[in-house]
């Protein structure tokens, strides 16, 4: 007969390997995914934790602005992890180290770059300030109201502006000028023809100039006249012109030379007599200012005779009173008729003083010698 062969049976071991296998890779993947999601959560938590500590903080750095977040606690930390370099002349609105609270503000000022020229110096310096006027009045330098500021103060700074401050000064000064006088003639029938007498002496006037003078910086810049006054007008001078006729000159002849009251002199036809002749007489003359009298004008007896009269050109003489008698008349070769009127302390014995109105013409005069005089009287001759 024939063997029927017998099946073996699964063996059981194997089964409960496979299902071990199972379990294991089941569970691995659950742990897996628990390790996931354990980690996710751990991220997500440490997030909302970082969120919840960090700060709102807005950075104006220059003409540009950001809000951003931080967990930095102070300002140097903040700018650190910005990457923000602060230069050594810029200005930061918060202390390096001042705490940052939700909603700071760190406003960075950038400085510029300028060079100032002011009171004869130049130099480079930096400024925060937005404006020239801003920055001068940073660096303490002051500006009054004539000085001028190039650029000017309302222009925004820039780096590498050159600011000139030059300072200007204005003075007003009094200078003074002459007047010249004018010269006035006026004809005098009491004066010889040919001869002329100051009657007015003139006077320069005085005029004031007041000059407005502009300085820059010490040197000057412009002048302008800004008024004129007269502050002593000129005085005219009057010359009086003489146009009286000269006297025709005279004969002087002698009837009897022998004795004095016998003599009579010929004037134009007319006989006068002649009380004395005077030979080798002395002539000098005078005039009624300072070196002939010491008195001037406006001073007490200025141009009274010792007679009392008042000088006159053409018929004052100073003579001796002892030789001719005061008030008497005497005729004088190539001089004319004159009176006696005043003494003198240098006039003594045959010396006459004849009297003129201009003081220079009485010092040229001299002295002159060998002059006839001739002695007539009281009574002045005439043709009468």
């Amino acid at each position: 007969m024939g063997v029927v062969p017998v099946q073996e049976t699964h063996d059981p071991r194997p089964t409960t390997r496979l299902f071990a296998a199972k379990w294991r890779h089941e569970h691995l993947r659950m742990i897996l995914i628990g390790a996931i999601l354990s980690f996710a959560m751990i991220t997500m938590f440490i997030s909302l934790l970082q969120d919840a500590s960090a700060k709102s903080v807005t950075i104006v750095d220059g003409s540009s602005s950001s809000v951003i977040q931080t967990l930095k606690d102070d300002v140097t930390g903040l700018l650190k992890e910005q990457n923000i370099v602060v230069g050594p002349f810029d200005s930061v609105s918060m202390p390096l180290t001042a705490s940052l609270e939700q909603g700071s503000t760190v406003v960075i000022d950038r400085a510029v770059g300028i060079t100032l020229q002011a009171d004869g110096k130049e130099a480079a310096t930096h400024t925060t300030a937005d404006t020239v006027g801003e920055a001068l009045a940073a660096m303490n330098v002051t500006v009054q109201a004539d000085d001028r500021v190039i650029p000017s103060p309302e222009e925004q700074l820039q780096d590498g502006m050159k600011v000139t401050v030059v300072r200007v000064r204005s003075e007003v000064v009094e200078t003074k000028h002459p007047i010249a006088y004018t010269v006035v003639n006026k004809k005098d029938d009491n004066l010889e023809s040919g001869k002329q007498k100051v009657v007015t002496t003139g006077k320069e006037g005085v005029l004031v100039k007041k000059t407005e003078r502009v300085f820059e910086d010490g040197k000057l810049v412009s002048e302008r006249i800004v008024g004129n006054a007269v502050s002593q007008p000129a005085v005219q001078q009057v010359v009086a012109i003489g146009t009286k006729k000269k006297a025709k000159v005279v004969t002087l002849a002698y009837e009897d030379p022998k004795k004095d009251e016998n003599r009579t002199l010929k004037l134009n036809g007319k006989t006068v007599k002649v009380r004395r002749l005077l030979n080798n007489v002395t002539l000098t003359a005078y005039s009624a200012g300072l070196e002939s009298t010491g008195k001037s004008k406006g001073d007490s007896g200025y141009g009274i005779t010792a007679s009392g009269t008042t000088v006159s050109e053409g018929r004052t003489i100073a003579v001796d009173p002892k030789v001719i008698p005061m008030g008497w008349w005497v005729y004088i070769d190539g001089v004319g008729f004159r009176r006696a009127e005043d003494t003198g302390s240098a006039v003594k014995g045959k010396k006459i003083d004849v009297y003129y109105d201009n003081e220079k013409h009485a010092n040229r005069f001299g002295t002159k010698k060998g002059y006839t005089v001739y002695v007539i009287g009281p009574v002045k001759p005439s043709a009468d």
